[in-house]
């Protein structure tokens, strides 16, 4: 009687293992497609700050000389690469910050940054920007690029530099 069960329960799981078994398709299905890469990153996101800053090349900053806060050639040229990329996206704003080198009282240096900014901001709006999409700020001597007590650092300092806002 165990002898017949035994062969019983392993006819049983012959079968079993059987039927689990699948056989070969007649038709192979197609080879799945190469993946396609992502596309190469291009650059910055167009209307980003970033890109901003690629299209301006160092043109974000306009200098001036020591306790001016006049347009000149160099800057004007600035400004108008800055406008044409305003223009060109409408619905970005900006803040212009201007800066001063460390010479001067502090009050001084605030109000010197504060025409240097809206100097450049009246600039752009007589490029057509609406004034409404430009922000001033003064930094007056509070946060220069340059550290030093010479004429190259104070030079670098005495800035407005244009800020997109995403």
């Amino acid at each position: 009687m165990r002898r017949q069960l035994a062969t019983t329960v392993a006819l049983a799981s012959a079968i079993a293992l059987a039927a689990c078994q699948s056989k070969a398709p007649e038709v192979l299905p197609p080879q799945p497609a190469a993946a396609t890469p992502p596309p190469a990153e291009t650059g910055p996101q167009p209307g980003s700050q970033a890109d901003f800053m690629s299209r301006m090349g160092g043109r974000q900053v306009i200098y001036f000389d020591t306790d001016r806060y006049n347009i000149d050639s160099v800057d004007a040229a600035a400004l108008q690469a800055q406008a044409q990329w305003l223009l060109q996206y409408p619905n970005k704003r900006a803040t212009i910050e201007g800066h001063c080198d460390e010479r001067g009282t502090r009050d001084y240096n605030l109000a010197l940054g504060e025409r240097r900014a809206n100097a450049a901001k009246n600039y752009l709006v007589s490029l057509g920007i609406d004034a409404a999409r430009l922000a001033t700020v003064s930094y007056g001597k509070e946060r220069p690029v340059a550290l030093g007590s010479n004429e190259a650092a104070w030079a670098k300092n005495r800035r407005a530099v244009t800020i997109t806002i995403d």
